[in-house]
């Protein structure tokens, strides 16, 4: 027997009033308006709409699930409070802005944004509709996550995947009329929106698929058949995505090309890192280092301008790998001994020892200075150069690929299992024998080796590389992909590198509001899921082993 709470109507209040919050502060300073010009669904909804419904959708679908199974009926009615609750900020904001000039004190509480508020109808009949709106998207949030699983999945996909084309729409524009032209962008598009009628379509799609590939998957009880029935899906899917992978420069054009050109890069660092602080549990700060002397080496290395050595890429990449994992065993070694903040520290100075260097006056003849080293030549095969984003997507690919395979090698080895045995307690680690020194030593190396790896390809690939470019954030960015992707997790780091390195490139028409969507996303994602987007077994189990029900005594 289990004892589970369910919401009181004070939670409830207290869920509308953050959404609330959420919503006016987001108008305020103009996130709201500004995406209010930038149509999804012509004719009918604005980007700016979606992110003045989310919070109040998102509260609404969250206390749904905090309803007691035997209370399910409240959880509709909890839903279109929180909806009504949610619209009473937003209707207060809209009476102050149209009976005084508070835009003295609040500069982007524009008439537009008002008229976004009240749906271009005034003030009276405006609010009621927002108050009305805001209530059934709550009555439909609620009503959506009291549906069986197999229904609520292909739903929210479904309007997942909408939102994602509709946000994007421009972008998928240029590749509709590249491919199919102008008469098939008519069909699908309305100006930069997508037009109503496709938009339902890719809903449909979407939802279909989904709901069809849940239907086939293999039930917990699996039988023989099921899991060769698995086995043989999996090898399509595979052979598919690697298929997928080949032709994908072709699909993406050459702006979306360079975009996945430089998340391969972090996911190259990714992957690194992941050994670092996923499986071994060291936490690095000074990962930037690394990926600064790969890069520096291949430049020195292959660069016509200082030694004079003028080796080709595949000649002076074994080279530069090397520079980096030898770098990684330089700082393993003063490192032992520490742990937490203190080795976060001591990896963050070595970072910045090895900017300082680069950019000092006692290297200058070697590396460049502040100047940096230009003419650093592209890697080329058989006299064909890797020029264009398209051609050097693959040297990035195969980069990424050795990564994944030699991390998901080591991961299940015996040296893999000693990481992970030391990250949980190193005290225990050394009690079974494992030697510790060998074991931290061995994860800085491949750490760096990754490091350097991705140095070295993104030196050749921008053909010039300066000291300014191995900033902190660089390795912020790193740490920040593998905790958002899964800590240890290697689908994790590819998934992390697609959010906070691709949709930033990709939002970059709502200028400097990206970067609010990134924190905002990143906040979410803490809160929401704190293992990450695509997490490792034993880090979920560990992050939700409090959440697992105790049996109650019958005493």
């Amino acid at each position: 027997m289990t004892i589970t709470k369910s919401i009181e109507i004070r939670d409830v209040i207290k869920f509308g009033l953050l959404a609330g919050v959420i919503v006016l502060s987001l108008s305020v300073i103009g996130f709201i308006d500004l995406l209010g010009t930038r149509e999804l669904v012509a004719g009918m909804f604005t980007l700016g709409h979606i992110f003045m419904l989310a919070a109040p959708f998102g509260m609404a679908f969250v206390s749904a699930g905090k309803v007691s199974a035997d209370e399910k009926n409240k959880a509709l009615g909890y839903g279109f409070l929180i909806g009504v609750i949610a619209a009473l900020p937003l209707v207060v904001l809209a009476i102050l802005a149209t009976s005084f000039d508070i835009r003295q004190f609040l500069p982007n509480v524009s008439p537009s944004l008002i008229s976004l508020l009240t749906f271009g109808q005034g003030l009276t009949v405006g609010s009621l509709i927002l108050v009305v709106v805001t209530g059934i998207l709550g009555l439909l949030a609620a009503g959506l996550h009291t549906l069986p699983d197999r229904f609520q999945h292909p739903l929210i996909t479904g309007l997942g995947w909408m939102l994602i084309a509709g946000t994007f729409s421009e972008i998928l524009l240029g590749r509709v009329r590249a491919f199919f032209g102008r008469g098939v962008v008519k069909l699908i598009f309305a100006g930069k929106a997508l037009n109503p009628i496709a938009a339902l379509i890719i809903f449909v799609l979407a939802a279909g698929i989904t709901y069809w590939l849940d239907t086939r998957a293999p039930k917990k009880e699996e039988t023989v058949e099921d899991i060769k029935k698995l086995q043989k899906m999996t090898k399509i899917r595979i052979g598919l995505g690697i298929l997928l992978l080949l032709v994908s420069p072709l699909i993406l054009g050459t702006y979306l090309t360079e975009v996945a050109n430089n998340v391969g890069l972090y996911v190259i660092m990714g992957l690194g890192l992941n050994i670092v602080v996923g499986f071994a549990g060291l936490l690095d700060l000074g990962f930037v280092a690394f990926f600064a002397i790969g890069a520096f080496a291949m430049g020195v290395l292959t660069s016509e301008g200082h030694l004079g050595l003028g080796l080709t890429f595949w000649t002076a990449l074994p080279f530069s790998v090397l520079a980096s994992t030898l770098a990684g065993v330089v700082l393993g070694i003063p490192v032992l001994g520490m742990r937490g903040d203190y080795l976060a520290i001591v990896t963050l100075g070595f970072g910045e020892i090895i900017r300082i260097l680069a950019l000092s006056d006692m290297l200058k003849p070697y590396i460049g200075g502040a100047q940096g080293i230009l003419q650093i030549p592209k890697p080329s095969i058989m006299g064909f150069e890797f020029i264009q984003p398209e051609s050097l997507f693959y040297i990035v690919l195969l980069g990424v690929l050795l990564a994944a395979f030699i991390s998901w090698r080591l991961r299940d080895s015996r040296l893999g299992r000693q990481w992970m045995a030391m990250r949980d307690d190193e005290d225990v680690a050394e009690a079974m024998g494992i030697n510790l020194v060998s074991t931290k030593l061995m994860a800085f190396a491949s750490g760096a080796f990754f490091g350097g790896l991705a140095g070295a390809i993104f030196a050749s690939k921008l053909t010039s590389i300066f000291p300014h470019s191995f900033n902190l954030i660089v390795s912020i960015n790193v740490l920040s992909l593998i905790i958002v992707g899964g800590l240890g997790s290697l689908p994790g780091v590819v998934v992390g590198a697609l959010i906070l390195v691709g949709l930033p490139e990709l939002l970059r028409e709502f200028a400097e509001h990206r970067m609010l969507i990134y924190g905002a996303l990143l906040i979410v994602m803490m809160l929401a899921k704190p293992e990450g987007f695509w997490p490792s077994e034993i880090i979920k189990r560990e992050l939700h082993a409090h959440e697992e029900p105790e049996p109650v005594s019958s005493d």
